[in-house]
């Protein structure tokens, strides 16, 4: 008969995540392990939504331009961070993860560079 402690356990992987991110939150290390971790992708969202308050604001080339930078901010950071700095830019591979971000960086910026209509309205 088996033992009471191994009634409804099962096994659990005994490898490390795919890209060694550790999961931490708040609480585990405090804010300056969470900021650590996670601290390279505020920077490129904080960039982002700058672009973002651009385009809102009728600066839609501006705007474009500051997300393309954005994406290639978080190519530099994926590809220079470990994987554990990297926190959530790390998707894929280090590899995968530079390239998709600079491509996408460079088509949207050569679109915001090269689009010379002024504004976005209709009419």
């Amino acid at each position: 008969m088996p033992a009471a402690a191994d009634i409804g356990v099962h096994a659990q992987p005994t490898g490390p995540h795919p890209v060694d991110v550790p999961r931490t939150t708040p609480t585990e290390g405090g804010p300056r392990a969470w900021l650590r971790t996670h601290g390279a992708l505020l920077l490129v969202l904080l960039v982002a939504m700058s672009g973002m308050v651009q385009v809102l604001t009728e600066h839609w080339r501006q705007g474009s331009a500051l997300l393309g930078g954005s994406l290639l901010v978080a190519a530099v950071l994926r590809g220079v961070l470990p994987p554990p700095r990297a926190g959530l830019l790390a998707i894929r591979g280090r590899i995968v993860d530079v390239v998709c971000y600079t491509a996408f960086g460079i088509a949207v910026l050569l679109l915001a560079l090269t689009i010379t209509r002024g504004s976005l309205t209709v009419g």
